[in-house]
């Protein structure tokens, strides 16, 4: 390269940067119906807030770049918040400070990227060439020499070689379909674009690839990062339920650059469905997939159909034993990651200890803090082990409350002395054994933080929920207790959030306070603007969302998100092998059996059993309920010689009830205590048919399918079981116990203390 070159390419390889206007907001383009080759990169760029274009929807594509506009583009690319400040003016004669690019030319100069001529001028409405261009860029970018073979015959002697070979050599540019590059000619506005979105998106994968997250986060607009801080839900659009990827979830995913989205039953018919819905999901997410979660406890909170339905948390509770928690968690995982999800929000780490708890319950693994972590712990391995992430649930604790976070507003007043040695208990052991991502209760803790606020509801005071408590997020659990993983709210749909702060505000709190992932937020667009406005105005520093990104882009990572090399058809064939497999199914049987608790008994062992010959009546509150207790008995009892008889137990029903009682040689009498306050569930009817069986001597069982806590309410059970869930497992289990075939053997998980329930 000459003298004479070497100035020019000095003046240009920076001034190649971009034009006209504010590109804060992604243009929407009219005029690219003869540019469909570089439709996809021209909005890209747009909506990235680089490029712009002449108002009216009119981009221009065919019309030639010039040099002032192409350091425009730059700027806005490498340096946009340097167009907030004042910057210093540059000394080109040729640029007056009325010119449209004054400001850019000048911040590019200040940065090194575009310098003038030798004689003072800059030029700024000539036309780039392709050689200029590929200098800029490689220069900007920080380029080297890649793998591919040069194949451009008329670049070798050109003063901007090698910044072409660099490009060349990357895939990055290409020629003519003579082999030609051209290198003086002229660029227009739609091959900028392309030239740019092409060394972005090189960058962003290299980035991947070196699992450099600063780096990728840098290539990143606030757009996408704040996107990655959002899971809604997507269970409708238009009034349909989504089963398949629609415009509605397309244009969400790229609008809102989403990072995340959450599965219900209503997105799931099969296990087939399920998962080409989720690999579609994720060829549209772009260069950065997707967290799919889903609520798959198991017990009474399952979404898969068909697959294997573990009896629940509390009967692994009664079991007792880490290696079958251990064994859930793992075949739970493996059903999940077959299906195309990775995130399966529990275990819950709620400790149960109030009866009247109206919505963890069962859901729970017990009352006994040690039980819960040492359960916990083993239920997290097994999803660890099978490729999947637990989110535990709900911190600090939803174990000792009265009211349903749905629906209002729990409050618990412990000192922290009991926090610390009950509701925190499980989750310092989970974060000590690795945990990496725990979702926020919707729940005040005035021990740690009793800021209140007026409520938009009513206009009363209302505590700060733990989800948008920074003493409760950034100071207990990050700082004392030391977690450094992902923290993830719990849905925003929910009526302690919903109803009290405005999703806005709560969404800004939230980020604020440390949460990571705001899940389910009622308006995602607005939620995603609300987090776009306060990064642009100061009132979430950029370092919060950078911290947040990392999390999860490292998460992502960890656990193969960015490997996506299996075809549809692969795990479509593989899921047969995995989905409710023999395997699986012995382990969920061998739970229920071990889990059937004797809740009382005649001769202290055993509940009355069914014989050959006897009457049973079925009483349940539901038909279906029991039909398959009739079924699952006259199935395990089929040389019995049984008669059975099936009583709907409800209101106006007790009279029907106990005249099928009268004429019985054995009742089995189904109750089923969950999502309601156990003190005011009615219980009268069931201790009228417990009295009139006592005093008729009849052979019974009291089958709890529920919450296990009938004993507290009803007097005088001679006999009775509990199986801890009204799914298939459960039931079979506590019926083959009834006829004898199964000894009970797992012991209660939660202590029934009356004292902590009030008067029925």
């Amino acid at each position: 390269m000459n003298l004479k070159m070497m100035t020019i390419f000095g003046a240009v390889i920076g001034s190649m940067l971009v034009w006209a206007g504010s590109a804060a907001a992604e243009e929407r383009f009219t005029d690219l119906q003869h540019a469909k080759w570089a439709e996809d990169s021209i909005n890209y760029m747009a909506k990235r807030g680089t490029v712009a274009g002449y108002g009216n929807g009119k981009f221009m594509p065919e019309r030639h770049v010039t040099r002032a506009q192409a350091v425009t583009f730059m700027v806005r690319e490498l340096y946009p918040q340097q167009l907030q400040v004042a910057t210093k003016g540059t000394n080109y004669s040729d640029v007056p400070t009325t010119h449209p690019f004054y400001r850019e030319i000048a911040i590019a100069e200040k940065n090194g990227l575009a310098s003038g001529f030798p004689d003072g001028t800059f030029h700024p409405d000539t036309a780039m060439s392709r050689a200029e261009t590929a200098a800029f860029l490689t220069r900007a970018y920080s380029l080297v020499t890649g793998k591919q073979p040069a194949s451009l015959k008329d670049t070798e002697n050109h003063w901007a070689a090698a910044p072409i070979l660099i490009m060349n050599s990357n895939g990055l540019i290409g020629g003519y379909t003579d082999g030609t590059y051209r290198p003086d000619r002229p660029v227009t506005r739609a091959e900028f674009a392309v030239f740019m979105t092409r060394v972005i998106r090189f960058e962003r994968e290299a980035a991947i690839q070196d699992h450099d997250w600063d780096k990728l986060i840098s290539y990143m607009t606030v757009s996408e990062q704040v996107g990655q801080m959002l899971m809604p839900d997507i269970r409708q659009w238009n009034g349909q339920v989504t089963t398949t990827v629609n415009e509605g979830i397309k244009r969400s995913i790229h609008d809102q650059d989403l990072g995340g989205l959450i599965l219900f039953d209503k997105n799931i018919v099969d296990v087939r469905q399920v998962t080409t819905l989720t690999h579609h999901l994720q060829m549209e997410a772009g260069d950065i997939p997707l967290f799919l979660g889903i609520d798959q406890e198991g017990g009474v909170v399952k979404r898969i159909p068909g697959g294997t339905n573990l009896p629940g948390q509390m009967a692994l509770g009664a079991t007792g034993d880490a290696a079958l928690a251990e064994a859930a968690g793992r075949l739970t995982g493996e059903e999940l990651k077959a299906l195309g999800l990775q995130v399966n929000f529990a275990p819950v780490l709620d400790i149960n200890s109030n009866p009247d708890n109206p919505i963890i319950g069962m859901r729970s693994f017990s009352s006994d803090a040690d039980l819960v972590s040492r359960l916990g712990i083993a239920t997290i391995k097994g999803l660890r082990q099978s490729g999947v992430i637990a989110a535990v649930k709900h911190f600090p604790g939803h174990g000792d409350t009265t009211v349903d976070s749905h629906l209002g507003m729990p409050v618990l007043t412990h000192n922290r002395e009991r926090l610390d040695a009950v509701e925190l208990k499980p989750f310092r052991a989970s974060i000590e054994n690795g945990v990496e991502m725990i979702m926020t209760a919707h729940i005040a803790f005035p021990a740690v933080d009793n800021e209140h606020i007026i409520s938009l509801k009513d206009g009363s005071s209302v505590p700060i929920p733990a989800t948008l408590s920074k003493k409760v997020l950034t100071g207990l659990l990050r700082g004392e207790l030391g977690y450094k993983g992902v923290i993830i709210s719990d849905a925003f749909t929910m009526n302690a959030i919903a109803e009290h702060f405005g999703e806005n505000t709560a969404v800004e709190r939230a980020v604020s306070a440390g949460v990571d992932i705001i899940l389910m937020p009622q308006d995602p667009a607005a939620a995603h603007q609300t987090l776009v406005n306060a990064v642009n105005s100061g009132t979430i520093p950029k370092e919060t969302i950078h911290n947040s990104v990392k999390r999860i882009l490292e998460l992502k990572s960890k656990y193969g998100l960015f490997d996506r090399g299996e075809s549809l058809t692969h795990k479509l064939s593989a899921l047969n092998d995995i989905i409710g497999s023999e395997v699986h199914r012995t382990v969920e049987r061998k739970i229920a059996e071990r889990a059937v608790t004797l809740l009382a008994s005649r001769d202290g062992a055993l509940p009355d059993q069914i014989h050959q010959g006897d009457r049973v009546v079925i009483v349940a509150a539901e038909q279906e309920q029991a039909k398959q207790l009739e079924r699952q008995l006259l199935q395990a009892a089929s040389n019995l010689s049984l008669k059975t008889e099936i009583s709907v137990i409800g209101q106006g029903n007790k009279a029907e009830a106990l005249k099928a009682i009268e004429k019985a040689d054995y009742v089995i009498l189904a109750t089923y205590q969950f999502r309601n306050v156990a003190s005011q569930f009615g219980w009268t009817d069931v201790q009228t048919l417990i009295q009139e069986m006592n005093e008729r001597n009849k052979r019974y069982a009291l089958l709890s399918l529920g919450n296990p806590y009938e004993t507290i309410f009803l007097q005088n059970v001679r006999s009775g079981l509990a199986v801890y869930g009204k799914q298939e497992p459960n039931t079979t289990a506590g019926i083959k116990v009834l006829l004898g075939q199964l000894e009970a053997g797992g012991v209660l998980p939660v202590t029934m203390d009356q004292s902590r329930v009030s008067d029925n």
